[in-house]
């Protein structure tokens, strides 16, 4: 559509592109500048494999964790012992939602129930049951800034 009224021509539509002005991309010289098996490549970001990009695995603490994991002196990935925990023993929303949602997902592909049914047949009903009853057998892992975790048992965290 156009303001001055001229876009009418080839009875309504109008070819956009052309076919001579594509860029071919030389198949046989692809994979040149990729770095030969037992090599590694010098300016690939954290050791990040420059034909696979995907096979870095990222924290979800955000942010660099090696660059931060000396901050407190704890080692990076590690976990905290029960005694040193820091995070509120109270069950955010979040995670009561995942907590409900995977175990609903569990018992809909007939993982075995840990609370008697009284006519229950909806899978999420049935984990907020056992929710209340505190007998999900799952844990709560919270990452740290300094990439440290911590993991609570569903048993442990107060829901509200």
């Amino acid at each position: 559509m156009s303001d001055y009224g001229d876009d009418d021509h080839f009875g309504g539509y109008e070819e956009t592109f052309d076919a001579d002005n594509y860029d071919y991309v030389d198949q046989d010289n692809l994979l040149q500048d990729a770095p030969r098996e037992g090599e590694t490549d010098a300016h690939a970001p954290n050791g990040q494999d420059p034909v696979n990009p995907h096979t870095e695995v990222i924290a979800s603490a955000g942010g660099d964790v090696a660059a931060t994991a000396t901050v407190s002196g704890r080692k990076a990935g590690k976990a905290v012992p029960k005694e040193k925990r820091t995070t509120t023993p109270y069950m955010t929303k979040y995670e009561k939602a995942r907590l409900l949602g995977t175990r609903a997902l569990q018992i809909s592909m007939n993982a075995p129930v840990l609370v008697d049914l009284e006519g229950e047949t909806d899978p999420l009903q049935i984990a907020m049951k056992e929710l209340s009853q505190k007998k999900i057998p799952l844990l709560v892992r919270r990452y740290l800034p300094d990439g440290s975790y911590e993991d609570w048992a569903c048993s442990e965290l107060i829901v509200e």
